[in-house]
């Protein structure tokens, strides 16, 4: 990947931030997209692959040599450090939860031009750091990418399109910024994109494994919370 690209977790924080506030839209689950983004990339990288046993997915290190971002490079070092192997939904909810994550992926992208760092109050009381948008350009290049495999009716779509838009369908993003009843008239198409109808057969493996693995660890705080509430 050319480095003036930006990285998969960059575009999901892209999406997840209002443009002008610079803070989060509420209501997604754009930290599990990002964990899974880490693992989508590492994936792409070649430096982990897709071990299926007994219906259950595990991420298999392929190699620790790190990438050069931190935040990804980090991710790898622990994936490479464990002591046994851990299911995909394992790691998606590991990475989504390292320390600082929004900080660390809207501070990188701020570093770049993209974001600025400012600081705002919540109830005039508490500072907080807010990152608006200044330069639009890379948000409408994902938005544009995103529109065309969502409404176009192309036979072929990029592998990192389509894992861009499994994330931000399975975190609830894509209602941040296409209508939608344009999305429900197009969930058929949305289906066949990120089901893999559309990619290779190693590619569709890999994203239907990454879909689900995001799906499940979205899912479990809701089922936990409900739990602990029903005691």
């Amino acid at each position: 990947m050319r480095r003036r690209d930006l990285y998969l977790h960059e575009e999901i924080m892209l999406l997840a931030l209002r443009d002008r506030e610079g803070t989060l839209f509420s209501g997604t689950m754009y930290n599990f997209a990002i964990g899974g983004a880490i693992l989508a990339e590492l994936m792409m990288e070649r430096r982990i692959d897709v071990e299926t046993v007994k219906k259950k997915t595990y991420a298999r290190l392929l190699s620790p040599v790190p990438l050069g971002e931190p935040l990804l490079d980090e991710c790898l070092a622990k994936l490479a450090a464990a002591k046994r192997r851990s299911a995909l939904q394992s790691w998606v909810a590991k990475f989504a939860q390292a320390k600082a994550l929004k900080h660390r992926v809207a501070g990188e992208l701020a570093r770049r031009g993209v974001l600025r760092v400012d600081e705002d109050k919540v109830l005039g009381l508490f500072r907080r750091k807010i990152y608006p948008e200044v330069d639009p350009r890379p948000e409408r290049e994902i938005v544009e990418r995103l529109r065309r495999a969502i409404f176009g009716e192309e036979a072929s779509v990029d592998p990192r399109t389509v894992v861009l838009l499994s994330l931000a369908s399975s975190a609830d993003l894509l209602r941040l910024v296409f209508d939608k009843k344009e999305l429900k008239g197009r969930k058929a198409r949305i289906e066949r994109v990120v089901n893999g109808k559309l990619t290779g057969k190693a590619t569709q493996e890999a994203i239907q494994a990454m879909r689900a693995a995001v799906m499940v660890a979205c899912i479990m705080p809701a089922v936990m919370a409900a739990a602990t509430a029903g005691r």
